[in-house]
């Protein structure tokens, strides 16, 4: 009993549990793991091989003794202009692409309905539900000298076309095949941008073509970088394409790797041809950004003048 006047006594309240939690990064263990299984591994497994060399005729690789032999094989003249024919065609071809998706994601991001956007990117991804192989040999078939173009050509009196085995039929091709990779992206860089700043743009007195450049572009400068990684990193190790339509005349560095592996049985040469591809792949990757870093450089610094004045 409690005494007159005083305050009932209240049931003790328990101390909040405390929740273990697991540390943030777990989240990204799953993601780490398939880079270093399915990268890593493989990507290290081919830089050790490099440095080994082929023993026998029946024997693949060795690596009891260790040097840079077979880079100097793969650098070798033999080697150097299939390498630098491959550059062309990747930096070629994804300045084509970027040229053809440019106008077309910009039409779809602003010009088209939204209820019709839908369908048009599915459009874009059609020639995604073939077989890139038989994507390949469809263009195979419609540029050879016998083919049903050559045969509009000859109607026309224009005579037959000579794209086949050329490195203009892997320019198509490639094109072609990796045209969707970049649209997807500019289209989701355009549409970012939203419709009030072009249209402040125009208020302002600019016209279309200069609210473009001024306004929509630097925007969509992240969907455009994006594009050009998803185009060009792919492109430069295609054998494929180069395979089935470009012949000797355009014989690309991931048909040097895949003969070296599957032919040849030398997988030491393989293996530096690899390596060489790879730092083909980024070094280029990075001159250019750096080339265009330090084109942009001058106007991003008269921009900030104009800034800095109040201008």
């Amino acid at each position: 009993m409690t005494a007159l006047g005083s305050a009932p006594r209240r049931a003790a309240t328990p101390p909040p549990r405390r929740r273990l939690r697991a540390p943030a990064f777990l989240l990204a263990l799953p993601a780490w793991c398939w880079l270093l299984v399915f990268f890593v591994a493989p990507v290290g497994l081919v830089l050790y091989y490099s440095f080994g060399y082929k023993p026998s005729l029946f024997e693949t690789v060795a690596t009891d003794q260790l040097s840079f032999d077979r880079y100097l094989e793969a650098l070798s003249p033999t080697f150097a202009s299939v390498f630098l024919n491959t550059l062309w065609v990747g930096v070629i071809g994804t300045i084509l692409c970027l040229l053809i998706a440019m106008p077309a994601a910009y039409w779809i991001a602003t010009k088209v309905p939204a209820h019709r956007r839908g369908l048009m990117l599915g459009l874009v991804l059609v020639p995604f539900w073939t077989n890139f192989l038989v994507r390949t040999i469809g263009w195979r078939v419609m540029l050879a000298p016998e083919g049903f173009l050559s045969e509009w050509m000859m109607a026309l009196g224009l005579g037959p076309i000579e794209l086949l085995n050329t490195r203009a039929a892997v320019l198509i091709g490639v094109v072609y095949n990796y045209l969707p990779l970049m649209i997807l992206p500019l289209y989701v860089a355009f549409d970012r941008v939203e419709g009030p700043l072009r249209e402040a743009s125009k208020d302002l007195g600019a016209d279309r073509v200069r609210t473009f450049l001024t306004v929509t572009l630097p925007l969509a400068r992240p969907g455009i970088v994006a594009g050009v990684l998803f185009v060009y990193i792919p492109l430069m190790g295609d054998y494929i394409t180069a395979t089935v339509l470009g012949g000797a005349q355009g014989t690309m560095a991931g048909q040097l790797v895949a003969s070296q592996f599957q032919t040849a049985q030398n997988w030491a040469l393989g293996s530096a041809m690899a390596v060489v591809l790879i730092l083909t792949t980024v070094l280029s990757a990075v001159a250019a950004a750096a080339m265009l870093w330090l084109v942009t450089w001058p106007v991003r610094f008269a921009t900030r003048l104009r800034i800095g004045d109040g201008s």
